[in-house]
This record gives C-alpha cells, structure tokens and sequence, in this order.
C-alpha cells in the first residue's frame, strides 16, 4: 500500500487530498480512497475500507516505512511498529513487510497503479459535494478497473479477483476501534480540548468526559452517551462551537445571540439559510428585541427532534404564507401528525332505512330573501 497526493473540487472549492491505495500482486484489483490528511486514523480505517472491498484480508502487506506504522528503523529489515499498528495487525492477523529506505522499486506494482489511476481517474479534476460523495466515485472507479485485463495477463482484473478471495483470510467479525481516546474536563466555555483544539459539549464545568478522535469527526462521550459529534478540525489551538450546545445559555442572555461565536461560526459554515434570519427579524418587530430572540432561540431547539432540514422548511413555509409567529412554525412541523385518516363507510345494515337525505337551505334562502323583498 502507499499515500499519493491528487486534487478534487470538493463542494466548489479545490483541494489537496492524501489518497490511499492497496494493491493486489496477484489479481492487479486495487483500492483507492481519499482523506484530508494522511494520519494514523485514516491510515487504519483505509485498511479496513480496503478488506471491505476485496472481501477477505491479505496474508501480508508491503509498506514504506510510513510514521503511522513504523516507529524506528532497525538494521536490515527488522522495523520497531507502533503500538497501535502491532495491535491492529494482530486484530486483522496480517503480517508487515517494510522496503528498504528510499528503494522505491521494491514496491512498484503499487507506485505505477498509483500513476494509472491518476491518468485515468484524476483527470480532468473530479468534482464533488463533499470527501462521502467523492470516496464513492473513486470506489466506483475501482470497480470499473476490474473490467481490464493487465498486459501479459489471460483473465480480467475480476476475474482474477474473484479466484484470488478464496485465498485470502476471512474478516473479522467486528472492526478495530480505530479512536484516538483521551479524557478531557469540560472548561468554564463549555468545551473540552482535544488534542490542540477546543470543542463544544452541552454539559456543565468541571464534567469529565471520554473524547474520541477518529480520521474525520472528534466524538465527546459521557455516561455512555454520544454528547457531541464534531468535524475534526486539523490546525491548531481552534474552537469549534456547535450553536445548539448554547442555546440554553443564550435563552438567558439573549442579548449575546447576535454577537456570539457559536452563531457566527454556524453563519461561515453555510448553515444558517437567510429564512432563519427574516424569522427572526420578524419576530424582534413584533415581540421586541429580548423576546423575539427567546422565540427565535425556542424554535432552534425544534431542530434537535424534527431535524434542521425540516424546521427550515417549515420557516420558510410561514414566511411564504405572511405569518410571522413562533406557534405558526411549530404547527406546520406538527402538521402531519395532526392529520386523520378517513374512516371507510360501514355497511349498517337494516339502520339503512333511517337514511334521510340532507337538507337543501337554498330554499331557506329564498324564502329570507322573499321576506326581506317589501
């Protein structure tokens, strides 16, 4: 296996990516997916994406001598491994085989798939949503892959495949826990640092909680709850501040709300759509600056049960109808449960012959209108 650096323009903006890539010797299938940043996490859980996809686990792997794995070169080929690459070697039951320093040759079936895929794959510059969406092309790609046959080579790539995963070893029944874990105390912020960046968790000072980092996302755990789930941010000494963890504290002081971090980093983030301002522009006219901002806050908090897209459309639904009221929203994302469903018509049998005909008031009104003609 081996990094490579390549290019995408992930939601409209173009940047660097470390790829992952895994190669077979024997049938040429390869895997390939990308990461933000080439750290020990992505590095493992690459691993486990890879057996995933060629359905069983390799008897032994190649490596570079890559600091997620290697720790110290020793004399030769003996190599002193990480901890957690020993342990997730002896999860998985692989054995590491390292090139000698700078010999890139050694692993060069993996270093010209690497240059194909790029030919192939990365050009022209591959364009995506967001790393999820892209990771499914390049699997998608991988795929395609399988259809070409290797000069030199009588069957397909997936052919080939295919009579290579009887060899290999059967996966685990459960995944390595690929979390980075530490135990950090919640800080009079209301934050708990992790690594060198602070992070938001609705929970009170002094809290101590269980902060797992993973290759995209920090998770903060208490009592055996998910609290918190962030992005993970990679510069350093950062606040990440997720709105909702502040609500609470907002509602008392609603004169902050305008002004304050958590709002202000949900505003560059793209998640604060303009209808949340208008409601709440509405609502500070109609109710005044303190209790049009409480109103506005009370509707935030709807989000945690029905979900940010669905608030946001019932918002927009109030705006779209001239109503600019708090209890307005909360009845439009109530709406369907308060639908009934109609009753089929029962056969009552002989009650049929109780059946009036309803009564026509159009005569009633001519009869008024008689009345009120002299």
């Amino acid at each position: 296996m081996d990094w490579y650096e390549a290019y995408a323009d992930v939601a409209s903006e173009r940047i660097k990516l470390q790829v992952f890539a895994m190669r077979s010797m024997a049938s040429g299938a390869a895997f390939h997916c990308a990461y933000l940043h080439a750290t020990q996490q992505a590095f493992l859980e690459a691993h486990e994406r890879a057996f995933s996809y060629f359905g069983g686990v390799f008897h032994k792997l190649r490596y570079d001598n890559l600091a997620s794995a290697v720790r110290k070169i020793l004399r030769g080929h003996r190599r002193e491994e990480t901890a957690r690459f020993v342990a997730f070697r002896s999860h998985w039951r692989f054995e590491a085989e390292f090139c000698t320093p700078a010999e890139a040759h050694e692993k060069g079936g993996i270093e010209g798939e690497a240059g194909y895929f790029r030919r192939n794959h990365w050009v022209p510059v591959p364009q995506a949503a967001d790393l999820a969406a892209l990771n499914r092309q390049l699997c998608n790609a991988c795929q395609q892959d399988e259809h070409r046959r290797i000069a030199g080579r009588e069957q397909t790539v997936g052919t080939s495949l295919v009579i290579e995963r009887e060899h290999l070893l059967p996966l685990a029944e459960e995944g390595f826990d690929l979390a980075q874990t530490s135990f950090p105390t919640v800080n009079g912020l209301g934050c708990a640092k992790v690594l060198t960046n602070a992070y938001s968790v609705p929970l009170p000072a002094g809290v101590q909680v269980q902060a797992k980092v993973y290759a995209s996302t920090v998770e903060l755990w208490h009592d055996g709850q998910c609290v918190a789930r962030h992005e993970r941010c990679y510069r350093r000494q950062q606040q990440i501040l997720d709105l909702e963890h502040y609500l609470d504290v907002l509602y008392r002081k609603p004169g902050a709300m305008a002004g304050s971090k958590p709002l202000e980093q949900r505003r560059q983030a793209g998640l604060w759509p303009p209808s949340f301002d208008r409601i709440w522009q509405a609502l500070m006219e109609r109710h005044g600056k303190q209790s049009g901002t409480r109103q506005m806050i009370e509707l935030l908090k709807l989000a945690a049960k029905h979900g940010e897209p669905q608030l946001q459309g019932a918002i927009e639904l109030a705006l779209a109808s001239h109503c600019y009221d708090a209890a307005a929203v909360r009845h439009l994302l109530h709406a369907e449960e308060l639908r009934h469903a109609w009753c089929e018509a029962v056969d009552v049998g002989a009650l049929e012959r109780y059946a009036r005909p309803v009564p026509a008031m159009h005569e009633y009104d001519q009869l008024l209108s008689a009345g009120a003609a002299p």
